[in-house]
């Protein structure tokens, strides 16, 4: 918040529909499996995505789209872990990509990796 002259201004965030994360940790820690209490598998696919609840979509196109599991997902923060072996995992994001853009006209980010 802010004051411009005695005006009172309020800022806040409206999600759109957007995949704002696309990510794909090859080779994660044995920490990181621990931490999110799942089974080490191979790689680590995350998105996040808005509005929140289109989680479910997405989770359900990649476990739909390669041989992949759903480790986490999160309808109220838009939040999905996927697991599997590096190429299943980059097919599922890549999958859930393509349908976001062009079944649902969602505004999406490339995939990225480490």
């Amino acid at each position: 918040m802010g004051e411009i002259m005695g005006q009172r201004i309020i800022e806040e965030s409206v999600p759109g529909k957007q995949i704002t994360l696309a990510h794909v940790i090859a080779s994660p820690v044995t920490d990181i499996y621990q931490s999110l209490g799942i089974e080490a598998t191979g790689a680590i696919g995350i998105l996040t995505v808005s509005p929140f609840e289109t989680a479910l979509i997405a989770a359900d196109t990649a476990a739909k789209s390669a041989d992949v599991m759903i480790g986490f997902l999160d309808r109220f923060t838009g939040s999905v872990v996927i697991t599997g072996d590096v190429q299943s995992v980059e097919v599922a994001l890549a999958e859930v990509l393509r349908a976001f853009k062009e079944t649902l006209h969602f505004e999406v980010v490339p995939v990225t990796r480490t």
